[in-house]
């Protein structure tokens, strides 16, 4: 092991070997992407890992995972979705999360997959938390992507709480029709753009870890996101309950690993574990009360855990040649 693969990961700093640019969707769409240099890679790379964060999310928060990925052999590569962090706005301001429809993530997504998949190393890893999660199971249920495997962190395939999602689905369809649907769909804070004093509770028990995404929204504005609209909630909800319509889980015919926590304040326990037991070839890892959502972002000790989990399924699933 090289003195790089052993030096401490600086999680609030662009590693000199990635190297961030642009690609453009099909309708021209600018977008962020973050790329781990081949320069870097072993002599046999260990193959290709493409990972996409959740709602209001930006690699940046990733940096420490993705990096340890890299120094185990993996190229690497994250991208923004878009409509958010530094890949512009779809609403009508500077901090709600809109969008018309999942479909378009999806879409954005099958046309990075066949670019990416095409110039990087075989096995090809789709990687995603929460909404990122969500959308590359539905691409991959879609049959738009296809991965060798899929690793889901936290993924958002139902909301927390006791109201059906029927039900809170048409009520979300109403807010839609009686105001704008681009508009916030929940308070963010008494001051525009500042962040919640309880949001910590909801993401990570690690203070130095959630400390580090306010300093990269401090450095850099544009990463600033807040709630979403009610056009999101409403089409998170038809794009959920889509999911379990069906024979769509029980048809993926290829190895998913599921990492979750039922302290989950965000995302449903239950339908992560639906999910696991439908689809065919899927393994869940969960946590309790040691985890919020943001496990890749937790205390060292959960987080370990967490990526040994990831390591083990990857090799075992989809070992080196």
């Amino acid at each position: 092991m090289s003195q790089a693969d052993i030096s401490p990961i600086d999680r609030r700093a662009i590693p000199g070997h990635a190297k961030e640019s642009i690609w453009h969707a099909q309708d021209g769409h600018a977008l962020r992407r973050i790329d781990w240099s081949a320069e870097t890679d072993p002599a046999s790379p260990r193959g290709s890992i493409l990972f996409f964060p959740g709602r209001g999310d930006h690699y940046e928060k990733y940096l420490e995972t993705l990096e340890e990925w890299h120094r185990a052999g993996w190229r690497l590569t994250a991208a923004d979705w878009r409509g958010q962090a530094g890949s512009g706005r779809l609403g009508t301001d500077a901090v709600t999360g809109h969008i018309d429809d999942f479909s378009t993530w999806v879409d954005d997504l099958a046309h990075f997959w066949a670019a990416w998949k095409a110039s990087t190393p075989a096995p090809h890893i789709l990687a995603g938390h929460s909404m990122g999660g969500h959308l590359v199971l539905r691409g991959a249920l879609e049959r738009r992507i296809d991965p060798d495997a899929l690793v889901l962190s936290a993924p958002m395939l139902g909301f927390v709480g006791s109201i059906p999602a029927a039900i809170g689905h048409a009520a979300a369809k109403l807010m839609t029709k009686i105001g704008d649907p681009a508009r916030p769909a929940w308070k963010w804070s008494e001051k525009p753009g500042e962040v919640p004093a309880a949001r910590q509770g909801l993401l990570t028990h690690d203070s130095d870890r959630y400390a580090d995404e306010l300093w990269w929204r401090e450095h850099r504005p544009e990463l600033v996101m807040g709630p979403g609209s009610w056009g999101w909630v409403e089409r998170a909800y038809a794009s959920m309950r889509g999911l379990f319509a069906g024979k769509k889980l029980e048809q993926l015919d290829i190895p998913v690993l599921i990492i979750a926590t039922s302290n989950d304040k965000l995302v449903g326990i239950g339908a992560i574990r639906e999910a696991a037991q439908r689809l065919p070839h899927a393994e869940l890892v969960e946590f309790g009360k040691e985890a919020h959502h943001e496990i890749l972002r937790e205390v060292d000790p959960v987080r370990a855990k967490a990526m040994a989990k990831i390591t083990e399924f990857l090799e075992r699933v989809t070992p080196q040649k």
